[in-house]
């Protein structure tokens, strides 16, 4: 290994227990010894060069290649390690910080998320093949942050309390409309429908989640509540009593954050109430992993809320609420890296062991930044008046034990009664 990269590894490593074996064969030892043991093996001379220079980006492509390997312990371990020693500023290599200085100084050019823009980056990742989502995803197809509102909660359990948790907070009443932005397979959008006499409308700019949630909303009979489009949100004209949008924001762009929220405020009508749920940082701005957003999520950011909330105050919108969810979406990450490695035999037959090797590195690399970085999750609540809410947040918790009660219900009856299943909840707020 060059002593450029050596100097560089044992400024940064100061707790862990790393190993790299160069491509030459020998073996170095960095860290204080604690924790489990990590190995890492750069295989060639290049993928030594392109660590050293650029390791944000280097290092996944390099895995992704077969050029290096994680021979004891895995990538998890490996990003831990990275990352619990990424805090204590002890690199100082110029040209990484120039690099990242670059990015940070470009992030706007590469988040000009126009409408066509936009539709090519989300098929780049949500129109991949639907049968690898369900490799990893709960049954209702959930691509967004649980809520692990106990201990011990299972993924489908928490994915559940998720929507119970967001439901409750844009105060429903039978009757409403709801627009759903970035509705995805249809999951939130049928569960809205199915529990509040709402008539939801559900925009996605990905054919195959477009096509599932419609799918999805004729097999359970509710089709004549629930209904989804292919259209960007700007193309919207009609106005909503609620809106609602989970993990789209993160593909809106800095750019647009203010035509973003001036839209929601055009969509929402004067007594309506938005929830917004999205990954943040708790640090200031920065720029995308060149990981990511070369591989994972083309043209995608995430904000910081100083980057956010600006936005907001511009459109006119109040907000009402915000909740900070810390460590649920490593929870929900660790559930999917668990899953995705149980079923990588089925994932590498849809795809390649590229693939699955690129797969692997983002889901660790993702759980690691929200344990041990300065990822978040938010969930704003927004209107246009001070008074359409209650003055305390009591309704949520009432709501969400309504929901809980007819969900037991619900299991109870369904062998007897199928059509339990449209049983409200609205009215037990």
């Amino acid at each position: 290994m060059n002593m450029l990269l050596q100097r560089i590894f044992g400024r940064l490593v100061r707790i862990g227990n790393l190993t790299v074996t160069g491509p030459e064969g020998q073996a170095h030892r960095f860290g204080d010894g604690s924790g489990p043991p990590i190995h890492m093996l750069i295989r060639t001379k290049r993928a030594e060069r392109l660590i050293t220079f650029d390791p944000t980006l280097a290092v996944p492509e390099a895995y992704m290649d077969g050029e290096m390997d994680i021979v004891e312990g895995d990538v998890f371990g490996f990003m831990r390690i990275a990352f619990q020693n990424l805090g204590n500023g002890t690199v100082d290599a110029a040209w990484s910080r120039a690099i990242e200085g670059l990015r940070v100084a470009a992030r706007r050019f590469q988040q000009v998320n126009t409408a066509a823009r936009a539709k090519r980056n989300v098929e780049r990742h949500y129109d991949l093949s639907g049968d690898l989502y369900r490799l990893f995803l709960d049954a209702d197809m959930q691509y967004s942050c649980a809520y692990f509102a106990e201990p011990g909660m299972t993924l489908e359990e928490a994915q559940l309390a998720k929507k119970a948790h967001i439901a409750a907070k844009m105060r429903l009443m039978p009757g409403q409309s709801v627009l759903d932005i970035g509705s995805g397979w249809g999951g939130l959008g049928l569960y809205l429908a199915r529990n509040f006499e709402v008539q939801v409308l559900g925009v996605t700019l990905s054919t195959e989640q477009h096509a599932l949630a419609t799918e999805r909303a004729q097999a359970e009979g509710l089709d004549g509540q629930a209904h989804f489009e292919i259209k960007d949100y700007r193309e919207l004209v009609e106005r909503f009593d609620r809106i609602v949008s989970v993990g789209m924001f993160e593909h809106v762009g800095v750019n647009h954050y203010r035509t973003f929220f001036e839209t929601v405020a055009k969509r929402l009508k004067p007594d309506g109430v938005m929830v917004l749920h999205a990954i943040g940082r708790f640090g200031p701005p920065t720029a995308t992993s060149a990981f990511i957003r070369k591989y994972i999520f083309p043209g995608g950011y995430v904000p910081a809320l100083s980057e956010v909330l600006p936005a907001i105050e511009k459109s006119g919108l109040m907000v009402t609420d915000v909740e900070i969810l810390r460590l649920h979406y490593a929870e929900t990450l660790k559930n999917w890296r668990e899953r995705f490695a149980t079923n990588r035999d089925k994932a590498k037959a849809i795809y390649d062991e590229r693939f699955c090797r690129m797969w692997e590195f983002y889901l660790a690399a993702s759980e690691a930044a929200f344990r041990w970085q300065d990822l978040m999750v938010f969930q704003i609540q927004l209107t246009h008046r001070n008074d359409t809410l209650p003055i305390t947040r009591d309704y949520i918790g009432k709501c969400e034990k309504a929901l809980a009660m007819h969900e037991v219900a619900h299991r109870k009856a369904a062998p007897a009664a199928k059509t339990s299943r449209g049983r409200k909840v609205a009215d037990k707020e």
